[in-house]
């Protein structure tokens, strides 16, 4: 990685700098033995040209192509969507050529930290009520029902929360079975002590039918109420959540290995800098955890497309690989479907940000998988099984993706951003930003700055800062932005009818 104050290579073979600062026509740097000068004003975190890259000629970035040249482009010129287009269309075929990662053995001892151990053995780190809805025409009385409740009960949990959505009727097949695995994910949660799953009563998701997906949680943990059929739901549901605390009471922090915990990877609001500063910076955190015997959860299927055979080649065997396959290839015929393009750009932010290509965006976003073997693919609304390094079904949006992440098991979710956003899901959802003026700008927004790497601060030191906070978060000593605004939210993911 070649860097000066003014611009950073990331690999030695890259036709491309990206700029640390906005620089303006005529400006020089050197880069090697090089001298370029400027033919045009670059924003910050946009690319320049330093080979020449004839018109069709491959563009280089992080050691790998992120497009093709429409034009010639000569040293000093601005990369970006104006001369440069995606090499990628179509669906592919893969070939499984094995490079297994890189597993990491955990020097020392493996940490511990403070959490809740369930009686199935799971392991949470918050002890909170969740209230639950079967379909969105409860929304309403399940957020009532949760802000009396924290008055009645203040203090004896960790909050009584719910989680707004409006599915759970006129949804047919796996449509309507993606909204009940999504629910049925955040039932089984251990950071939820308790749950109560609240019903209207005439819904396709009514009680009886969700509670099918549900045979496998303890019933001490979860209780039910269909609203039709009771005189006052309000007052039966704080009852019910009484109940649900009295047995979260019993629940006291232990200390537990960091392998227990499942984190979940994500970025949203890319810049240039999320594909040098924060989504590495997670790759070294997830690789740290896998090595103590933890979990982490790469979803965000589209941004994969472009930089998938990199994680193809990592899978731990040829089953996993052709999971993988499966994984990549059925998202790219839900496009198809919708008669989308495959290959869109990435969003308007991340353009002004300075990604031009899904290539781009893809070989930035894919390094928050580290360099361990991917051992696991779920599909939408499954759970993570085993450690180590899981690929997760699950869209780019944000708030999609959060709750995916969540429901799959996720105790906590590192979220990596170059523009910000207050966003949160049901479980701690950790901002990271790739840029030190975002955090100090955003600080209600922003619980950790990655822009330190660019201004001297190493990576074995900002990841051993990372894993500390990890370990104070799970134990309680802090709480994430999104949990202090009260910002938790879900979304599901919908492809399919209503009626």
């Amino acid at each position: 990685m070649d860097q000066t104050n003014q611009i950073l290579r990331i690999h030695e073979s890259d036709q491309v700098v990206v700029a640390l600062s906005a620089l303006e026509a005529g400006d020089t740097f050197r880069i090697g033995n090089q001298q370029v000068t400027l033919t045009e004003t670059i924003a910050r975190g946009h690319k320049v040209a330093v080979k020449p890259i004839p018109a069709g000629a491959p563009v280089i970035k992080y050691g790998f192509p992120i497009g093709h040249a429409t034009k010639d482009i000569q040293p000093g010129m601005w990369v970006h969507t104006h001369n440069v287009r995606t090499n990628l269309e179509g669906t592919l075929d893969y070939r499984y050529e094995p490079a297994p990662g890189n597993p990491i053995s955990a020097v020392g001892e493996i940490p511990e930290f403070m959490g809740y151990v369930r009686e199935n053995g799971d392991v949470g780190i918050r002890n909170e009520i969740w209230i639950v809805g079967t379909v969105g025409c409860i929304n309403k009385t399940a957020e009532r029902i949760a802000q009396a409740a924290n008055v009645r009960y203040a203090g004896r949990t960790e909050g009584i929360f719910t989680f707004p959505h409006p599915y759970g009727c006129s949804q047919l097949g796996d449509d309507q079975l993606d909204t009940q695995r999504i629910l049925a994910g955040l039932v089984r949660h251990p950071n939820a002590a308790g749950v109560l799953v609240l019903g209207l009563g005439c819904e396709n998701n009514h009680i009886g039918e969700f509670r099918k997906l549900l045979q496998d949680v303890d019933p001490k943990k979860v209780r039910f109420l269909s609203a039709q059929e009771t005189e006052d739901e309000l007052e039966a549901g704080l009852e019910l959540i009484g109940e649900l605390v009295e047995y979260a009471e019993a629940f006291q922090r232990v200390p537990c290995p960091v392998s227990k915990l499942v984190i979940g990877l994500k970025c949203g609001g890319s810049d240039a800098f999320s594909g040098i500063t924060a989504n590495p910076l997670l790759g070294q955190v997830s690789d740290r955890l896998i090595g103590y015997g933890g979990s982490s959860v790469l979803t965000e299927v589209p941004e994969m497309f472009g930089a998938e055979t990199i994680l193809m080649n990592r899978c731990r065997n040829e089953s996993v690989f052709e999971d993988t396959v499966r994984l990549i290839n059925d998202f790219k015929e839900y496009y198809a479907r919708h008669g989308q393009v495959i290959y869109e750009n990435p969003s308007p932010g991340n353009k002004q940000g300075g990604i031009t290509t899904l290539e781009e965006k893809s070989l930035g976003c894919t390094q928050k998988g580290g360099t361990s073997p991917v051992v696991g693919v779920s599909s939408y609304g499954g759970a993570v099984k085993g450690n180590g390094l899981h690929l997760l079904e699950g869209p780019g949006n944000d708030i999609v993706a959060v709750t995916a992440l969540t429901a799959a098991g996720a105790h906590l979710v590192l979220f990596t951003t170059g523009r910000g956003t207050p966003l949160g899901g049901p479980v701690p959802t950790v901002k990271v930003s790739s840029n030190s003026e975002l955090a100090e700008r955003k600080k209600h927004w922003i619980d950790f700055d990655a822009g330190r790497l660019l201004t001297g601060a190493g990576f074995p030191e900002i990841t051993d800062e990372m894993m500390s906070y990890i370990t104070m978060l799970a134990s309680g000593e802090v709480r994430t932005c999104n949990e202090r605004s009260g910002y938790r939210e879900i979304a599901i993911f919908k492809d399919g009818v209503t009626l």
